[in-house]
């Protein structure tokens, strides 16, 4: 069950790309609605007074986190590796976010195999280093943060956590993927007076608790992947908030260890065509 397990975490690890972009990749402009003829396009059901309080905290809760200049948070997180008997088997991860808009972030993180890794974006430059792997890799940083995550998640296919809440435009990515949201309860997790929302997007339901209060900040959620064979989850707990984190230079400098090997990022490799790959293939070819 070893090597299932290895290849089943490597599965799970592609699918956290998804789950920590919370309800799918953010585009770099969202897309204006598609029109419809009435005919086709069914009214929307009007929203009870309950759901219309569900989405107001759910879209607090973005404006909030979407207009904070700086912040550092620590995340526990899990994710489902779903087995071919249909068994899921759980790995996890701890991470350390400080953000600095408009364009500096540090990811350092830590998965549940003990293996270290560290995400920086200069404002210049990108940097990722795997420690356990011994490797490092750079590329050029396009632009603020959001045109950043963007083009790490999307253009170069790494995993970012929950990368949407990093966006300053988190409330258009929620007000076009957001189908409904409801109130489950007023409640208490880890001590802190929270609302409980549950919500659908076309690809994934999502349940966050929001803190109560004049700082709405998600303390937890929970993702499932509806559309998935055996509908794995992911879930994440938000600890340690700190809204006026102490930062400079060094802070989202990347130094990077001794004895580490530059590679490049998969997406930056060349790609050689099928017709390529098989003249190379061919006698006295180089």
């Amino acid at each position: 069950m070893r090597l299932t397990i290895e290849a089943w975490r490597c599965a799970a690890r592609a699918l956290c790309v998804a789950a920590f972009v919370l309800t799918a990749a953010p585009t770099a402009h969202s897309a204006p609605p598609q029109k419809e003829s009435a005919a086709r396009a069914p009214a929307a059901e009007p929203e009870t007074a309950s759901q219309a309080q569900a989405r107001a905290i759910l879209m607090n809760m973005a404006e909030f986190l979407g207009g904070m200049p700086r912040f550092r948070v620590s995340l526990r997180a899990g994710y489902d590796a779903v087995q071919p008997s249909g068994q899921k088997i759980e790995f996890g991860e701890n991470r350390t976010v400080t953000l600095s808009r408009p364009d500096r972030l540090r990811v350092e993180g830590e998965r549940s195999d003990g293996a270290k890794t560290l995400t920086v974006f200069t404002g210049k430059e990108i940097v990722l280093v795997d420690l356990a792997r011994k490797v490092y890799a750079t590329a050029a940083q396009p632009g603020t943060l959001d045109d950043t995550v963007v083009y790490f998640v999307r253009d170069l296919g790494m995993r970012l956590p929950l990368a949407a809440m990093l966006l300053s435009r988190l409330p258009a990515e929620f007000q076009n993927r957001v189908r409904s949201v409801d109130y489950v309860e007023k409640t208490s997790i880890y001590g802190i007076a929270s609302h409980h929302l549950a919500a659908r997007t076309d690809t994934v339901d999502f349940q966050v608790w929001v803190a109560d209060g004049d700082k709405p900040l998600p303390v937890r959620i929970v993702l499932t992947y509806k559309a998935e064979a055996g509908q794995p989850q992911f879930w994440a707990e938000f600890s340690n908030w700190n809204l006026a984190p102490e930062i400079d230079d060094v802070t989202f400098s990347a130094q990077v260890p001794d004895g580490l090997q530059k590679v490049a990022f998969a997406a930056q490799l060349p790609r050689v065509s099928p017709v390529a790959g098989k003249a190379s293939g061919k006698k006295g070819a180089k």
